[in-house]
C-alpha cells in the first residue's frame, strides 16, 4: 500500500467586510481556489490539484482556511491563490484574497504556527490600544491562547514540513 504525502496550505481570508464571512462555506471556498487553479494552470493544473485537494477547515469567524493537496502539486495550488478575488457563496458575491500564511506537512504544524502566528498579532495589538481596559482584554486573549506545553514541542519540531523527499511508492 502506498502513502501519499500532503501539504497543507493555511491561508487567511481577507475580506474588507468582516460580517461576509459568515457567507463563506467550504465548498464555495473549493470552487474559487479550484477555478483559479484551472484559469492559472489550465486543465493540467486542475487536473492535479482535483486528485486530493480538499479543504479541511474554515473558519467563519477568523477567515483561516486550511487546504491539503498532493505534496508535489502544492505550488500549483499555491501560485494560484493571487488570482482568486472573489468567493461566490448563496448567490452573493464576496470580494476577498487569499494571504497564504504558512505550508506545513501536517496540520498539527500548521495549528501550532497558528498559535504562534495569533499570539504575534495580539502583541502587536497591545502597543496600539489607548486605553487601560482595551490593555487588559488583549492581555487576556494573548494569555488564552497560550500553551505551557507547546515551547517544548516548538524547540524539538524539525522544519521538515516543506522537504523535498520523496514520495514513498515513486522509483
Amino acid at each position: 500500500m502506498v502513502r501519499y504525502k500532503s501539504r497543507y496550505l493555511l491561508c487567511e481570508l481577507c475580506v474588507s467586510d468582516q460580517s461576509s464571512l459568515q457567507l463563506l462555506d467550504e465548498r464555495a471556498v473549493f470552487t474559487a481556489v479550484k477555478g483559479a487553479v484551472s484559469w492559472a494552470h489550465g486543465d493540467y493544473g486542475a487536473a492535479l490539484c482535483s486528485v486530493s485537494f480538499a479543504v479541511k477547515y474554515l473558519n467563519a469567524h477568523t477567515g483561516v482556511v486550511f487546504l491539503r493537496c498532493r505534496k508535489s502539486h502544492y505550488r500549483l495550488l499555491w501560485s494560484a491563490l493571487p488570482f482568486i478575488t472573489s468567493v461566490e457563496s448563496r448567490g452573493q458575491r464576496v470580494p476577498c484574497f487569499f494571504n497564504c500564511l504558512h505550508v506545513g506537512g501536517t496540520i498539527r504544524t500548521c495549528q501550532k504556527f497558528l498559535i504562534r502566528y495569533n499570539t504575534q498579532q495580539l502583541l502587536r495589538m497591545l502597543r496600539h490600544c489607548h486605553s487601560e481596559a482595551e490593555r487588559l482584554e488583549v492581555r487576556k486573549a494573548v494569555l488564552s491562547c497560550s500553551v505551557k506545553s507547546l515551547g517544548k514541542e516548538e524547540e524539538e519540531e524539525d522544519e521538515d514540513g516543506c522537504g523535498d523527499e520523496e514520495e514513498w511508492g515513486e522509483s
